[in-house]
């Protein structure tokens, strides 16, 4: 299954084909998937759909989630209702942002081998329901399918046997995205005087704050039509 979205993509056999392939196989209604390290959020490499792709920034923004909660715990994190109590309570944010944008179940599993974390695949389901034994198993061989390609892909890339654009089939909107909140972070760091993580957590915080989507907010960083200042406020289109 997985090289069959391999051969419909035109490429090699990825990561990113797993998650496309985990869709079908599992029964949810859409997938994501993160490379990252250390429990951060990462870097967004294949979603299957719209509601994904929010679903994994919406975690990224709001620094909580069920993705960052698996890369954390290095276990798979499995909320079959989003509509309960004490998920609201886990996730106070996330949790009704997630709703809102159409997911009703998600279920994240950690890309790892041993003391190795590259990531996260993350699931979701637009109804809310548990996975089955079967499906829960399933799930969890594609998300090792997904972490030995994604481990491949980044031991080529580092040894310069890739040109390092494409690693784990990773689309390049994809790509230039997540390039465009670095460069947005890394602009910041200048603009606020401060270390990467603290701009990046300005970055979070004022598209939290503004009901934004982060890749929006660093767009207009990037493009110079917001300037973020040390006292917390803010410029539009240059103004001091």
């Amino acid at each position: 299954m997985v090289a069959a979205q391999a051969a419909i993509r035109g490429g090699r056999v990825s990561a990113a084909d797993a998650c496309a392939a985990v869709v079908a196989a599992v029964e949810v209604t859409g997938a994501w998937l993160t490379a990252a390290s250390d429990g951060q959020a990462g870097h967004l490499m294949r979603v299957t759909d719209g509601i994904g792709e929010l679903l994994a920034e919406l975690q990224l923004t709001l620094g909580e989630g069920p993705s960052l909660d698996a890369a954390a715990r290095g276990g798979p994190v499995l909320a079959s209702d989003l509509g309960s109590a004490d998920l609201a309570e886990r996730w106070p944010g996330f949790t009704p942002a997630a709703q809102l944008a159409g997911a009703a179940a998600i279920f994240a599993f950690p890309l790892q081998i041993g003391a190795i974390r590259a990531g996260v695949l993350g699931l979701y389901r637009d109804r809310p329901g548990e996975l089955t034994t079967p499906q829960l198993g399933d799930a969890l061989l594609f998300s090792d399918a997904a972490t030995l390609l994604l481990l491949d892909d980044q031991a080529e890339a580092a040894d310069g046997l890739t040109d390092g654009t494409s690693a784990g089939g990773q689309p390049e909107d994809l790509a230039r995205h997540r390039a465009q909140i670095d460069q947005a972070t890394g602009m910041l760091t200048e603009q606020l005087g401060t270390g990467i993580a603290d701009a990046f957590a300005r970055l979070r915080a004022y598209a939290y704050s503004h009901d934004l989507r982060l890749a929006d907010v660093a767009g207009d960083i990037v493009a110079r039509r917001l300037r973020l200042r040390p006292d917390s406020g803010a410029s539009l289109d240059g103004e001091a």
